[in-house]
């Protein structure tokens, strides 16, 4: 005896049940491809900076996405290894220290280097860790992460409060912009998160809650 299939009966809440369903496939796999496109466009930027007769495109025939992430590691690979030698670590300080004394470009490099030196550098210790902090006022806690001491004529204006610490308040979605805030050390908690699972935190609108068994680990 034949067996006779019968179709599902899609009423207006299956629908949309399906349709969320899809969204929260489709939506964070789009958005992890557009991404990556968009850093693959940008990397193989670094490609225009050979020869015609060497680019991919003249050699191959056809354009490969991606070689401008080999080009641009192995140029950083060789940077690092030249500046590692005393010749080459004192051609790098004297054109650091040149770049630095021209007029108008000094103001933009020499800021960009201090920020760059400060989250890159393995000594360094912005964004070593993530810490509950008072604000905007008592009583509301935002996560925050330490990104050092204030300068010492900032801590001498506000002796009156004892030790402080420099914490950068991120913004949600976009933790790339937020507060730099002076707080006294004594009011900061830690927050029992990496930084990464912070972050993750802060970006999801606080959707995205660590997992059970790093929020049970002791401090």
């Amino acid at each position: 005896m034949p067996i006779k299939l019968t179709p599902p009966v899609l009423n207006s809440a299956m629908v949309k049940k399906y349709l969320f369903t899809g969204l929260l496939i489709w939506v964070p796999l789009g958005i992890t491809l557009w991404v990556l496109s968009l850093f693959v466009g940008l990397m193989d930027q670094s490609l225009m900076l050979l020869p015609d007769a060497l680019h991919p495109r003249v050699l191959f025939g056809v354009h490969i996405p991606g070689l401008g992430i080999i080009l641009t590691g192995a140029v950083l690979l060789v940077t690092g290894m030249v500046a590692a030698n005393y010749f080459g670590a004192w051609v790098f300080r004297t054109g650091d220290w040149v770049l630095s004394r021209i007029p108008l470009f000094n103001i933009v490099y020499n800021s960009v280097k201090q920020v760059s030196d400060t989250l890159l550098s393995s000594s360094g210790k912005a964004f070593s860790q993530s810490v509950l902090v008072p604000y905007p006022h008592a009583g509301v806690w935002a996560l925050g992460f330490v990104t050092g001491t204030p300068p010492q004529v900032l801590q001498d204006n506000l002796g009156d409060q004892g030790a402080l610490v420099s914490v950068y308040v991120p913004t949600s979605p976009s933790p790339a912009s937020g507060y730099v805030i002076m707080v006294p050390e004594n009011l900061l908690r830690p927050s029992g998160l990496t930084v990464d699972e912070a972050l993750k935190y802060i970006v999801s609108l606080g959707v995205v809650a660590p997992p059970e068994d790093v929020l049970n680990q002791p401090n």
